[in-house]
């Protein structure tokens, strides 16, 4: 796949994987280890801003712990239709962008959030827009929370191997993400494996 059948697949996705899936599954341990970690490390007022937000659900989380400066961008605009049925309140109060990091990225002010996180996002970028993690390092002000599959998870593949497809449809790139951002400058804090994926906390310089 190219990158623009990469995205082109996330931003038409409905059924499984889609912003309506997940929506209905709701926030779940990584919602949690993100609080966790957000109450160690910023105040309650912290700039957040989430990479593939989906329909909000760790947003949403977020929100009821107390942080209340929150921003998303997903790819698939039904996610913020599904946000305002499953999580109004949020929807309401947040600032969320339609579209592909890749073009949002490059349009916030360097240090421009507190806090970034991905959840199962990063990992889908294709080869050719690696550069969209010198973007990423750039507009993190402070803590950088990846939780991604690099491979150890049971259903896909192994951590030698470079790219597996999910459910033999879409392509999912494993990294190690403490040589990705480590290169760019971030120190990791926190590796938290879980039988999906890997946490990592990552400090900005």
């Amino acid at each position: 796949m190219d990158p623009d059948d990469v995205r082109r697949d996330w931003a038409e996705r409905s059924g499984r994987f889609s912003p309506e899936y997940y929506a209905e599954i709701g926030p779940n341990e990584v919602s949690e280890t993100l609080a966790d970690v957000l109450g160690h490390y910023v105040h309650t007022d912290a700039a957040i801003l989430e990479l593939g937000c989906g329909s909000g659900r760790h947003l949403a989380h977020l929100r009821k712990s107390g942080y209340k400066n929150l921003t998303g961008i997903d790819i698939n605009e039904e996610s913020f239709e599904v946000m305002a049925d499953h999580y109004p309140r949020l929807a309401e109060t947040g600032t969320f962008h339609t579209g592909p990091i890749e073009d949002f990225l490059p349009e916030f002010e360097t240090d421009a959030f507190d806090v970034v996180y991905t959840v199962e996002t990063l990992q889908h970028i294709h080869p050719d827009d690696e550069w969209v993690f010198d973007e990423v390092a750039r507009v993190t002000g402070d803590l950088l929370v990846t939780a991604e599959n690099e491979g150890n998870g049971p259903t896909r593949g192994r951590a030698e191997t470079e790219v597996s497809y999910v459910d033999d449809e879409f392509p999912l790139y494993h990294r190690n993400w403490k040589t990705v951002f480590g290169e760019r400058g971030l120190a990791q804090l926190i590796r938290e494996p879980t039988d999906r994926d890997t946490i990592r906390v990552f400090r900005a310089p």
